[in-house]
């Protein structure tokens, strides 16, 4: 397959963009074109954005051309960018990704960053992440808390894969277990944990008409969906845990859904627990960090 046959006037950088944003202006703003092209290039060939701006002129070769080629052909069909380089940055950790697990969000990365400041430099001695999908959550914590004992649990035997791929490429200890939470109790653990965080699937049926297509059609559905009936299956089952493994003065953090804050909230409190609900940056309920009541 040469130039001619991939639509792209020559093997320059500054071609290759503009191939991309041509191909795939119809369904992305140029501006998010323009960010997917660096990306590839930051990933493929090791450029920084300096590199990229520098370097517009220079040519690659055709092997690394038809990567382009086919990635936008990938980007056509709505598969996320961060599926297509495999990997997505998540608090300073490097995330790699695919079908599945759920692609980290900004959102989550700015829960672990508030969870991190809760605790003004303690350490949480035993952590407990459920649902930990890439396990980017428990990953960013362990890095953070290098003396921490972090325990991870999902359902996915596939995901525990790639989630212990990535703690061994971020040079951290995780220990993963496979667990239906819904099913079981996490092994008895000779400890209680000093912090229980978790992500669960949350997203009801009824929203999908209100979902992209990059999630509905490449993402795990079993790792986004409940059904409509019963939304908070989930997060009956964390509070039991919660009951039985918080530390007395543990911190328990929950990701929801932002529709059912409250409901949320109502549930938690029925169970023994006091907390806050916290708005993410685009300010929907996205959080919540709860304590035992005492």
């Amino acid at each position: 397959m040469n130039t001619t046959e991939l639509h792209i006037s020559s093997n320059r950088v500054r071609d290759i963009e503009r191939y991309c944003l041509t191909e795939l202006q119809k369904l992305y703003p140029e501006g998010e074109i323009r960010m997917f092209v660096r990306m590839m290039f930051e990933a493929w060939m090791g450029w920084s954005l300096t590199d990229f701006l520098v370097h517009r002129d220079e040519t690659i070769n055709q092997s690394d051309l038809l990567r382009f080629h086919w990635a936008v052909e990938d980007l056509k069909r709505q598969r996320p960018i961060q599926q297509i380089i495999g990997w997505t940055e998540f608090c300073g950790c490097r995330i790699e990704v695919d079908e599945n697990t759920l692609i980290p969000r900004p959102e989550t990365e700015e829960i672990v960053r508030k969870t991190i400041a809760m605790h003004e430099g303690r350490t949480p001695k035993r952590i407990l992440d459920l649902c930990t999908g890439s396990g980017c959550i428990a990953i960013a914590l362990a890095k953070e808390w290098s003396n921490a004992e972090v325990t991870a649990v999902d359902i996915s035997g596939k995901a525990l894969d790639k989630a212990r791929e990535n703690a061994e490429n971020n040079n951290v200890r995780v220990d993963f277990i496979q667990m239906d939470l819904l099913q079981n109790d996490v092994p008895t653990p000779p400890f209680p944990f000093d912090l229980i965080i978790s992500n669960p699937p949350y997203v009801m049926q009824q929203e999908r008409s209100t979902m992209q297509r990059n999630v509905l059609n490449w993402e795990p559905a079993e790792a986004l969906f409940v059904p409509n009936e019963d939304p908070l299956k989930f997060y009956k089952a964390i509070a039991n845990i919660a009951k039985r493994h918080l530390a007395a003065d543990g911190l328990l953090v929950l990701e929801i859904n932002e529709h059912l804050g409250h409901e949320t909230m109502h549930l938690l409190k029925e169970d023994g627990f006091e907390g806050t609900i916290h708005d993410d940056f685009r300010g929907k309920a996205r959080m919540l960090s709860l304590h035992r009541n005492r």
